[in-house]
Parts: C-alpha cells; structure tokens; sequence
C-alpha cells in the first residue's frame, strides 16, 4: 500500500473505533478466539470485555513496525495501568485471558460455551434500567476519567441534572414507592 493508501484505511478505522467509544449505550466485547491489534484495540474500546478462557490478546503492532493507532496506547494504560501497558506494547507479546483479567482490563473470564450466555445476560440487567440514566452515567464515568476530580465531579453533576427532568426518573421513584419494576421509556 502506499503511504495515502495506509492513511486513508487508518482514518476509517480511526472512525470505526471512535464510534465505538463515542456510543451513547453499553457497547461489550465478548473475545472468544484471538484478538491481536486492531481486535485488541476493538475491545479495549468498548465499556465491558468479556472473554473465553481461552481467549488470547496482543497488542503486536511494534513487531510489524507500527505502533497501535485506534486507541490501545491510550485505552490499554487506563485498563492495566502505565509500565504493563508499556510493556506489552513495546514487546508485543501475546497475553491469556486470565492475566488480562488479573490486571484489571477484562469485566469477567468464562468458559467457551457460556461467554455468550453471561454477555448477554449483562447487557439484560444493563437493559432493565433506565435508558438515559446509562447513557448519562456512561458519559460521566468516560469524561470524568479523563480530567481531575473537581471537574470529574462538575461532569458528574451535569449528568445527574439531566436525569433529574426525564420521565424515567419519575417513573422509577412512582415504581419504588409501588412496590413495583419500573416500566422506562426513554423519556
């Protein structure tokens, strides 16, 4: 490929995988097989990875002489904190499931066949609450993640304020005092 070539198909990666992280609801990556590179970064940009035990990941980019370029220098330290990220970039080696899991980048480790089953049963439960009560807590854990406490906090609040106006958050109290599932619209 020639070097306009390379850009343009990493601009539209680049697109793909800000679109992930940019999505206003739970995105959650379920790793059943290899996720080298670009597959490590797809699910380093999502909210929640779970993974098959058996489930392998890398971010192998410097041994092909490029470096990660959707997001893993960036989403890999937050997960698994600076020196780890560092090392596993710069070495590109390969790491299992279970220590990616250690180190704090996968949500849950699960047997092949019920990776599917626990995914979406979480992403079931994330269903039954309110819809903008996700988005809006979404959005402030992201924001917030990305500045200092104070304005972490300012974020925070902004969020709730939105909350505080939605039809669901009124539904949601009326539910609680009944005694009863709330029925949330979105609204």
């Amino acid at each position: 490929m020639t070097e306009a070539a390379w850009r343009l198909q990493h601009a539209i990666f680049e697109e793909a995988f800000y679109a992930v992280m940019d999505c206003s609801v739970p995105v959650i990556a379920a790793v059943n097989g290899v996720a080298y590179a670009g597959g490590c970064e797809l699910a380093l940009a999502s909210d929640f990875i779970y993974a098959a035990s058996t489930a392998k990941f890398a971010l192998s980019e410097a041994s092909l002489g490029i470096i990660p370029g959707a997001g893993g220098t960036q989403n890999l330290p937050r997960a698994v904190g600076e020196r780890r990220a560092k090392e596993l970039i710069m070495t590109a080696n390969p790491f299992t499931a279970e220590q990616a899991y250690t180190w704090g980048m996968l949500n849950a480790v699960c047997p092949p066949e019920e990776l599917m089953s626990s995914v979406l049963a979480t992403a079931a439960r994330i269903c039954q609450n309110a819809p903008i009560s996700i988005s809006q807590a979404k959005k402030a854990i992201h924001f917030g993640m990305q500045t200092d406490l104070k304005t972490g906090l300012m974020m925070e609040v902004q969020a709730y304020e939105k909350v505080i106006t939605s039809e669901d958050r009124k539904e949601g109290i009326l539910a609680f005092n009944e005694k009863r599932p709330p029925l949330f619209q979105g609204r």
